[in-house]
């Protein structure tokens, strides 16, 4: 080894003077290879007395290391790193050599204490502890292995039996006699009294040498032992040992299921399908990640069968009827073993499996079969070609990959499930507390829905409350389990050690690349990025820490912390390829392909978000991002990432960037520049209308149809239908609106010839709002159909102008047009997804709209009792819609008077026209003739229109001219269309009118 740190600091065999240099060699090989930072190198070094210049202290200790050590401390620019391949590193190759089996040369490398030269550093203290917990269990599995060995000394059976269960002892190390191995154990079980599998081990060495007295008095010892100093009983691994010692004879054929302790949830369609697997194939392996619960699950499915035939001791439920298993279910766990064939000689207590089994015909769970894989494999296939009728159930993070092998994926819990777990655990840490739907589903959401992380998640409630147990999510791979659980299970970084500790180091290398992704990816974007070959991805999703699903890549976002690191050159790689496709997309956003590429956007959403925040040009990554945006109606997505934006550029764009500039200007508020202005991109086109409409300058009437003019003959024929669309938005809205449709239907022609249907949509929708303020409600209604298909294609739940609002508005305009059962249909669907969306603005509207058509129906009380509740929240709608509601209220009401004030004083300086007129319509209604034909005449000159199609205005007018005579009400339509602020003579009207109060 190059550099030792498996007891005093070696480096090339010599030793370093200094003992800071000492711990900075230390802490740079505990990550050999790969750079730490120099803030973390100050934090791990000075962790209490940081020096008054950390920096300079840090260079000038790394120049001292350097002439210590000639060559083996490299620079970055965000730190240094050990410039040595992890095998020449002593604690790195012990972990390979103790991972790959080979005991014996694993612990011939320690020297004494690991990280000696840093144990009073705290950085030390977690890998430290952490390898000399694996020194134990390596030597456990050393000696485990050897016994087995001596055991099998000279028996045959497996397909390579003999003395090649001794590993990675040679013909030159002769194994030791069974005296030996008992006064070892000995020794350890004093130097660790409390280490359970030491004492299980003497346990089966006394037992195999005939002592079973004193295989039985070790027992009480450490069962005496644990009781008085944990408070808790022995574990399976002691457990099976005592019943080792304490018969004479073969096992039951009943089994060796555990019994029950905690309720299963979650997982009965697992249970069915698993058994169904069971009753068509004779080994069915189960896959998943750490913690997804494969255990358990197979437990559960091997008690049903148990069950079902009256052979097991579990509780599982009877979903194995059918499923004949006349030998029993027998539970063989890997987990803490070093041999496939020791575990199953040691549950059937026969070296002779073939023929035991045949006399049997049992179901076996193999269990935890990952760190044996390969053993795994040999000795099931060899098992399952030699007894007819033998079933195998495996649980694995990868598949055994043998002939009738049955995979099943044990995913995590979905939502529901999930949160019912959450709560069954959290019941029993702590009785009586409430945990709402909200919590519940954001704990479950942020632990990947895995089974083991809930559990542990819950446990912690017992301690703290809801609230800073949600704050402490992002810290999960800490979280702890009980005293008894198993060390792999204990944390769920140990879950996670426990398949990385069985990757390659291209595998781990591939897996850390893989974090700079966020929603998955592409094999594609894998390639570009990360280099990454198939055959290393396939190994990944075998091995259970990515899944494939559709085309692409995706990881458990507690994998993801787990496996995380700083890679500055991927991060700027995939920032680039996610510019480049958002770039590559854009333009056919403006074509029949755009639901196409419009979904190859939703699907990287993740990374185009991640890319614009680690990209050197945020400006160019931002630009291709404000149309998608735009499509989907994200305007708080746009204002925020335009913010971020213009606080990375500064002041000034760089060249080339002024109109990524300017949108983000424009999206925050800023106004628009002369780069938007001048531009013809479809993100200007647009930040000018939305400019127009909620900000629009003095002359923008005029400013809009020059553009108009200039941009008839643009080449691009999206471009021309855009910028009639925008015009005649502006001409609807500020200028004549009956000359709105001369641009609109030229506009809905060109988008349909592109085949751009969110232009279609666009276009078709406000051409049904010209059709609406004419109140041509039928037209309105059949141009408002038309467009909601696109609009669901196009938007989905999020935008206000998606599918919720077009069924809003079609309920109002077919209660308005007589279709009234048309309505209740249209607004009960609106109804239903107003309160799926839990927005309840919208909820609020949806009433507004259903007590106008209780009210056209004729049932004012329901009327009442609608708008009544909708304006409890008319703190969560737009002003304008308050007036209405207050309108509507007026109409169901006995006393009108103080609805219509509030309507009136709502809408002053309000800047949209229609929504005026609307209020002016409703307060005249409730005037006498003369004031009201004044409010008619001033709403129809808000609108721009002539006479009204709207029935219930010509109503109006009709009883104006009754009352009036026709000249007289003509002359006062005509003084109401002069008013300047008509609100006001509305209230002077109200105030001297008979208006109930």
């Amino acid at each position: 080894m190059r550099v030792g740190i498996l007891g005093p600091l070696r480096v090339a065999g010599g030793e370093i003077g200094g003992a800071r240099v000492r711990a900075l060699l230390v802490r740079l090989a505990l990550d050999p290879g790969r750079v730490v930072t120099a803030d973390r190198l100050i934090d791990d070094l000075w962790p209490d007395d940081a020096p008054a210049h950390p920096t300079a202290a840090l260079q000038s200790l790394v120049s001292r290391a350097r002439r210590e050590a000639p060559g083996l401390i490299s620079s970055h620019p965000a730190g240094y790193l050990l410039d040595v391949p992890p095998g020449e590193v002593d604690a790195w190759a012990f972990e390979r050599l103790a991972r790959d089996g080979e005991a014996g040369r694993a612990l011939a490398l320690w020297r004494g204490p690991a990280l000696a030269d840093a144990a009073e550093l705290p950085f030390a203290a977690g890998p430290a502890a952490r390898l000399e917990e694996l020194r134990l269990t390596t030597m456990a599995a050393r000696i485990a292995t050897d016994l087995t060995a001596l055991q099998n000394t000279g028996r045959n059976g497996f397909p390579d039996a003999g003395l090649d269960a001794v590993g990675d002892r040679g013909a030159a190390e002769p194994v030791r006699g069974l005296d030996g191995l008992v006064a070892e154990l000995e020794g350890l079980v004093v130097a660790h009294p409390l280490r359970e599998s030491f004492h299980a081990l003497l346990m089966r060495a006394l037992t195999a040498g005939g002592r079973r007295a004193g295989a039985l008095t070790v027992f009480e010892r450490i069962r005496t032992a644990l009781a008085t100093e944990l408070g808790v009983d022995p574990g399976p691994e002691l457990r099976e040992a005592h019943l080792a010692a304490l018969r004479d004879d073969e096992p039951s054929a009943g089994g060796n299921l555990p019994a029950r302790l905690t309720s299963f949830v979650g997982r009965s369609e697992d249970i069915a399908l698993v058994t169904r697997q069971l009753g068509a194939a004779r080994l069915v392996t189960l896959v998943g990640p750490g913690g997804a619960g494969k255990t358990r699950l197979a437990v559960e499915v091997a008690a049903s069968l148990g069950t079902a035939t009256g052979l097991g001791a579990g509780a599982g439920p009877e979903t194995g009827a059918g499923l004949d298993v006349p030998g029993g279910v027998w539970l063989v766990e890997l987990a803490a073993v070093t041999g496939v064939r020791a575990a199953l000689e040691a549950v059937f207590r026969t070296t002779d499996l073939v023929t035991t089994l045949r006399g049997r015909v049992p179901l076996i769970v193999l269990d935890n079969c990952e760190h044996l894989i390969d053993e795994a494999a040999r000795v099931a296939r060899w098992l399952l070609s030699e007894v007819a009728g033998l079933r195998i159930l495996a649980t694995s993070r990868e598949p055994l990959d043998i002939p009738g092998e049955r995979l099943h994926q044990v995913l995590p819990l979905p939502d529901g499930p999930a949160r019912e777990l959450l709560r069954d655990r959290a019941a029993a840490a702590r009785p009586g507390l409430r945990l709402d739907d909200a919590d519940a589903a954001r704990i479950c959401r942020e632990l990947d829905g895995i089974p083991l992380a809930i559990e542990l998640a819950a446990a912690r409630l017992r301690t703290m409350p809801v609230p800073v147990l949600v704050e402490q999510l992002g810290d999960r791979l800490a979280f702890r389990g009980g005293r008894t659980s198993e060390p792999r299970h204990r944390t769920l970084r140990a879950v996670i050690d426990w398949s990385w500790n069985l990757l390659s180091e291209r595998e781990r290398e591939l897996l850390r690349g893989l974090t700079v992704f966020s929603g998955g990816a592409t094999y594609e974007a894998i390639a570009k990025i990360c280099g990454g070959d198939l055959d290393l991805l396939s190994s990944l999703v075998d091995k259970s820490l990515i899944a494939f699903t559709g085309d692409r890549y995706t990881m458990l976002e507690t994998i993801r912390q787990y496996a995380a690191a700083d890679l500055p050159g991927l991060r700027r790689a995939h920032a680039r390829y996610y510019t480049e496709l958002a770039e590559t997309a854009e333009p056919y956003l403006r074509t029949g392909a755009q639901l196409t590429w419009l979904a190859v956007l939703d699907a990287e959403r993740g990374n185009l978000d991640a890319a614009l925040r680690h990209t050197d040009d945020p400006l160019r990554a931002v630009l291709p991002r404000f149309w998608p945006w735009i499509m989907r109606g994200r305007r708080r997505e746009i204002t925020e990432r335009s913010a971020e934006v213009l606080a990375r550029a500064g002041d000034t764009p760089p060249p080339g960037r002024e109109l990524a500039y300017g949108l983000c200007l424009a999206a925050t508020g800023g106004g628009l520049n002369e780069a938007v202005r001048a531009s013809d991109h479809p993100a200007a086109l647009n930040a000018w209308a939305l400019a127009t409409v909620m900000e629009p300058p003095k002359d923008v009437v005029e400013l809009t149809e020059r553009g108009v003019t200039d941009l008839r003959g643009h080449p691009d024929p999206w471009t021309r239908s855009a910028a009639l669309l925008v015009g005649g938005i502006v001409r609807f809205e500020y200028g004549t609106v009956a000359g709105a449709e001369d641009l609109l239907e030229p506009a809905l022609a060109g988008f349909r010839a592109t085949g751009d249907r969110w232009g279609q949509w666009a276009a078709l929708y406000w051409l049904s709002l010209v059709a609406e303020n004419r109140g041509d409600f039928a037209a309105a209604v059949a141009l408002g159909e038309e467009p909601e298909r696109a609009a669901a294609e196009l938007s989905g739940l999020e935008t206000p102008l998606g599918p919720m609002t077009f069924l809003l508005r079609l309920g109002q305009l077919k209660a308005r047009a007589g279709d009234h059962e048309g309505a209740a249909g249209t607004l009960a669907r609106a109804w239903t997804a107003a309160v799926r969306s839990e927005d309840q603005g919208f909820v609020a509207r949806v009433m507004h709209a259903r007590g106008e058509l209780a009210r056209r129906a004729g049932d004012p009380g329901e009327a009442a009792r609608l708008l009544e509740a909708a304006l409890a929240m008319e703190a969560e709608v737009s002003t304008q819609c308050r007036a209405f509601m207050h309108v509507e209220l007026a109409r169901v009401s006995r006393a009108p008077a103080g609805p219509l004030r509030r309507a009136l004083e709502l809408m002053a300086g309000c800047s949209d026209r229609t929504a005026r007129a609307t209020v002016l319509e409703g307060v005249a209604e409730h005037l006498e003739p003369r004031p009201a034909a004044r409010l008619l005449g001033a709403a129809r000159a808000l609108r721009g229109i002539g006479e009204s199609a709207d029935p219930y205005v010509r109503r109006l007018i009709r009883r104006c001219e009754r009352a009036l005579g026709p000249d007289e009400s003509e002359t006062a339509l005509r003084e109401g269309s002069a008013l300047s602020e008509p609100e006001k003579h509305a209230l002077g009207a109200l105030v001297s009118a008979a208006v109930p109060r």
